[in-house]
């Protein structure tokens, strides 16, 4: 397990050293996820410690969220007062996150191979 969790916080700070180095605007532990991810598809997949590992993490999720729920509480006033542009972006970003996953979709069925006539797989 701490091999595990060693590997998941090195591809995290690969991303931050990246994304500082280079002062990209996304962040590193993003990018430490697709680095990861780069890692295993050319490994071929995750080992059983780093499974189960992450499936312990993923188990302990909604703990990450008492950052969040905290700052809502802390900064309510703020929030209370700057309410209309936080609802917009809030509907904006998911409309747009809406139309760019059905758009992708659109493009990914439109290239699909045609199936033969009678064959129901």
């Amino acid at each position: 397990m701490i091999a595990a969790l060693t590997l998941l916080l090195v591809f995290q700070l690969a991303g931050e050293v990246i994304a500082r180095a280079l002062a990209l605007p996304v962040p590193g532990p993003v990018i430490g996820m697709a680095l990861l991810f780069l890692a295993l598809l050319l490994r071929g997949g995750p080992g059983e410690d780093l499974r189960q590992t992450s499936g312990q993490l993923l188990q302990h999720l909604s703990l990450l969220f008492v950052p969040a729920g905290t700052g809502i509480v802390i900064y309510g006033d703020r929030i209370a007062a700057e309410w209309l542009p936080l609802v917009v972006a809030l509907f904006l970003s998911t409309f747009l996150a809406l139309a760019v996953t059905a758009l992708v979709l659109k493009a990914l069925i439109g290239k699909r191979p045609r199936m033969p006539a009678g064959d129901d797989r």
